[in-house]
């Protein structure tokens, strides 16, 4: 295992090498998750791309830091590892929250970016009312309390079934998250609102989504493809909000696909 001190907090991350000329891909991991939800995407990528996992502050096996954390903070710890792994100009990949951390990460450092994919995210995710809510759900009875109604939301029902044990596993991943770090995170998820700045996003970007996401729907996510200039949009069959676990095969072609149309020195859409 791998950890760094950035901005006073200790982050776990992962690298895995590739040859020098191959681009780094860079994955962020949602709410209530840890890196591990990539690594049916990173085995088909891994040795055809530099890959760079980690948990974000909260989460995981990094500390949860002080708080409160807004979306800008942890934009500033990833910055703050890649400025420490000399990373530069790298493909950044964010799923929900990650998303709106890739989106923050552009507009502070864009010259960390080479491109974005923006998976199962928007500018701004949800309402005040409905992020006040879950946290005060969690604050009374635990994560524990609210995992029925988030995994309907993360997976299909076909995904969902009893005898499915990745489907158990996944529920211990949620509930065995730092219950202040999951609250943070939800704070800063309720207070970022990056519409504006999607409109200002020149880089290549391409928007995927599950067809049957119940976080951030195909036209929540299709909108924010169309604020981009520019930006792709692609659907997944069969998936709800996490396609790197339920879809990992077509998310990843569709990383390979969009890579594959990026000439090297493409900066823009």
């Amino acid at each position: 295992m791998q950890f760094a001190r950035i901005n006073d907090v200790t982050m776990h991350y992962q690298v895995i090498g590739a040859p020098a000329d191959r681009p780094v891909i860079v994955f962020i991991n949602s709410l209530g998750t840890d890196f591990r939800i990539w690594r049916d995407v990173v085995v088909r990528l891994a040795g055809d791309f530099a890959i760079i996992l980690y948990d974000k502050r909260g989460h995981g096996l990094s500390d949860v830091g002080q708080l409160p954390a807004s979306i800008e903070d942890h934009a500033t710890d990833l910055a703050g590892l890649l400025d420490l792994l000399s990373v530069k100009d790298a493909v950044i990949c964010g799923l929900s929250v990650g998303g709106l951390i890739a989106q923050s990460l552009y507009q502070r450092r864009p010259d960390l970016v080479r491109a974005l994919i923006l998976s199962d995210t928007a500018p701004k995710i949800g309402t005040a009312e409905s992020w006040n809510a879950r946290i005060a759900a969690v604050e009374k009875d635990g994560i524990g309390s609210i995992v029925d109604t988030i995994m309907e939301r993360w997976f299909t029902p076909a995904f969902r079934r009893p005898e499915n044990t990745a489907y158990a596993g996944y529920c211990n991943m949620l509930t065995r998250q730092p219950v202040e770090g999951y609250i943070a995170a939800c704070e800063a998820i309720r207070d970022a609102d990056f519409t504006e700045a999607a409109k200002r996003i020149a880089v290549p970007t391409i928007c995927v989504v599950g067809d049957q996401d119940g976080s951030t729907p195909p036209d929540l996510v299709f909108a924010t493809a169309k604020l981009i200039p520019g930006a792709r949009y692609e659907v997944i069959p069969d998936c709800a909000h996490i396609p790197c676990v339920e879809q990992p095969e077509a998310l990843t072609a569709i990383i390979r696909a969009f890579l594959t149309s990026i000439s090297p020195g493409e900066s823009s859409p």
